[in-house]
């Protein structure tokens, strides 16, 4: 493969509902999930996912995406709270794979040399 000088990586990531302690308030299911690769989310077929956690994750992912440093809470914390203070569900981000993307093909914007 052909090393660009305009090339990045984004991690994958996995979304997932795991369990939490009390009721959960929305729809969400433990197991349920979606997946992100580059800017493109996926569902599983037949499954919903509601959308005030969602509204909640969405600005949180580009972050997770990006490398981080080793310390940097954005690479070491993974769960994160429903935004309903009543409801227990808790979604797990996980990067799940490295994905290469260059500038030149996401950007109308052209590096400074």
């Amino acid at each position: 493969m052909t090393q660009h000088s305009d090339e990045f990586i984004l991690y994958d990531l996995r979304v997932e509902v795991i369990a939490g302690k009390g009721k959960m308030m929305c729809n969400h299911k433990v197991g349920d999930f979606f997946e992100l690769s580059g800017e493109n989310l996926s569902f599983p077929a037949g499954q919903t996912f509601p959308i005030y956690p969602l509204a909640a994750l969405l600005p949180l992912l580009p972050a997770k995406q990006r490398q981080t440093h080793e310390n940097d809470w954005m690479t070491t914390d993974t769960d994160i709270g429903c935004p309903d203070p009543h409801c227990a569900g808790i979604f797990r981000i996980t990067r799940t794979g490295e994905r290469v993307f260059r500038h030149s093909e996401v950007s109308a914007v052209p590096l400074k040399k």
